[in-house]
């Protein structure tokens, strides 16, 4: 389960399509060094992101 602790790097390496689910969002940095040690709640934040609305997103994809 993807939490908001989440690592981003970890989110697109245990589900394949949450690239594309991000980058829709307009988080077009996920392949950035930033992804490997940022969460996903700081990721949201600093995109001005609903962490909730992605959170489910993932989840069920």
């Amino acid at each position: 389960m993807i939490t908001k602790e989440t690592i981003i790097a970890d989110i697109i390496k245990a589900k394949p399509n949450a690239a594309q689910i991000l980058m829709n969002y307009g988080m077009g940095c996920i392949g950035c060094p930033s992804a490997q040690m940022e969460k996903l709640e700081q990721a949201c934040e600093i995109h001005g992101l609903d962490l909730e609305k992605i959170l489910k997103e993932l989840n069920e994809a």
